[in-house]
């Protein structure tokens, strides 16, 4: 197994560090991020990191992109499409040991079901721009997948939060805040979860299109809520979605309203969240914050 990520951030790093853990602390990792001064800071890393900002090809990214077992793509499209299909198709085509491609996609891309529980059996219907071009993107990524005759794994996240981007974190640094929409959930995923997941799905080449979300959806005020508790301070005032001081990207989100079932993915790999709901993963975020 050699692995490559296109975005080297959050939720692939996670997935890097468990398939360390789950298969083989010797897997080879490279992956790509966004500027030089980023890269330049890996530089005593394990893994070999690569500049690529999507306008351009990466110039030093060839040999280890053509030499990848798994490739998993986190960048998320614009209106040209997916930046590394579009800038480095070549090199995928080029890669003759090509076993499974993993895709960081997002529940956004159903759009608004009024609070209904969904599965990947709801249609897609997103709402806004960037849910659109997700859409586009995951099949752009199916037409190559069996185009090359490999195993292309969809995994549509929720919200994602863990240490260091929690509820913990906005209070510490006086961002939270209690907007109330009534009626309103969300699902979230901690990042943990994405990289045991995702890692298991790359282990036994999974197929198919799949959400990651927890088993509880809930109100986004209420995770202040529990955070501000376990750290033992007031929580910040609750605010009226409709008189909050918002930007359109912030209030955009709010559009989405569904309930967002993880069952098939962990059926499909025999496998359980280590943090179902927000309180287990707030909890376990608390106790490691040392």
């Amino acid at each position: 197994m050699r692995l490559f990520f296109f975005g080297m951030g959050y939720s692939s790093r996670a997935t890097a560090r468990a398939l360390h853990l789950l298969a083989d602390p010797q897997i080879p990792v490279a992956g790509t991020t966004r500027s030089a001064e980023a890269a330049e800071s890996e530089a005593d890393s394990a893994y070999r990191i690569h500049v690529f900002d999507g306008e351009v090809p990466g110039t030093t990214l060839s040999e280890d992109l053509r030499t990848a077992t798994h490739v998993i793509l986190s960048i998320p499209p614009d209106e040209r499409g997916d930046p590394a299909l579009n800038l480095h198709r070549a090199d995928l085509d080029a890669a003759p040991n090509l076993e499974w491609i993993g895709y960081f996609s997002t529940v956004g891309v159903y759009g608004d079901f009024g609070g209904e529980w969904i599965d990947e059996d709801a249609p897609t219907r997103p709402l806004n721009i960037r849910s659109k071009q997700r859409v586009e993107a995951e099949q752009a990524w199916r037409d190559y997948a069996k185009e090359r005759g490999v195993p292309l794994f969809i995994v549509r996240l929720a919200g994602i939060y863990g240490p260091g981007r929690s509820a913990f974190d906005k209070l510490r640094e006086g961002t939270a805040r209690r907007i109330v929409k009534p009626n309103q959930v969300f699902n979230r995923i901690h990042v943990a979860d994405i990289g045991r997941i995702t890692a298991r799905a790359a282990l036994s080449d999974l197929e198919g299109t799949f959400n990651l979300a927890d088993t509880e959806p809930a109100p986004p005020q209420d995770l202040v809520t529990y955070a501000a508790h376990v750290m033992g301070i007031a929580p910040p005032a609750e605010v009226p979605f409709d008189t909050a001081e918002m930007t359109p990207m912030a209030r955009s989100f709010y559009s989405d309203n569904k309930r967002v079932s993880s069952k098939k993915v962990l059926a499909a790999l025999g496998a359980d969240l280590l943090y179902p709901t927000y309180r287990e993963g707030l909890d376990a975020i608390w106790k490691g914050r040392q």
